[in-house]
């Protein structure tokens, strides 16, 4: 059973965060899918996974591609078949059922944007709820610190 990891996002933005965890995910093998509704975002991202990291880029594809089966990074608004992790962003939805099928699902959001925050809040509330297991990380001096955590319930 998965858990999801809520990551507040107030000092790093994004674009800084999200290649850290997918590095994260994949140095312990997990497959991820990057799930978001916004084709700009997600095409950003796109160009940042090429090219943003200091020690190269993060192998990775946009979702409806040729080889979306064989890629070990997949950025859309698919199921999560197949994958390990679910990172979420732009308040992408996800449910409990995932929680408990993948190995993680992460929801990161904007700690400047009062939509994201009401946002992510219901999805805590709505996915605890369900008995899944959750911990609420922010950043704190420069550091990610979990402020909150739920146990599952079996």
């Amino acid at each position: 059973m998965g858990a999801a990891y809520f990551y507040h996002l107030t000092d790093s933005p994004l674009e800084t965060t999200l290649p850290m965890l997918i590095g994260k995910a994949r140095d312990v093998g997990w497959r991820v899918l990057v799930r978001g509704s916004h084709p700009d975002l997600l095409k950003r991202l796109d160009d940042l996974l090429w090219t943003g990291r200091d020690d190269g880029f993060l192998p990775h594809g946009l979702a409806g591609g040729p080889h979306d089966a064989d890629q070990p990074v997949l950025l859309g608004d698919v199921p999560s078949d197949g994958f390990s992790c679910v990172m979420s962003i732009g308040g992408a939805d996800v449910d409990a059922g995932e929680v408990t099928n993948l190995e993680r699902v992460c929801i990161l959001f904007d700690g400047h944007d009062g939509a994201a925050l009401q946002h992510a809040r219901g999805q805590w509330k709505m996915l605890t709820d369900a008995g899944c297991a959750a911990q609420y990380w922010a950043q704190e001096d420069g550091r990610w610190a979990k402020k909150a955590e739920k146990t599952g319930v079996s």
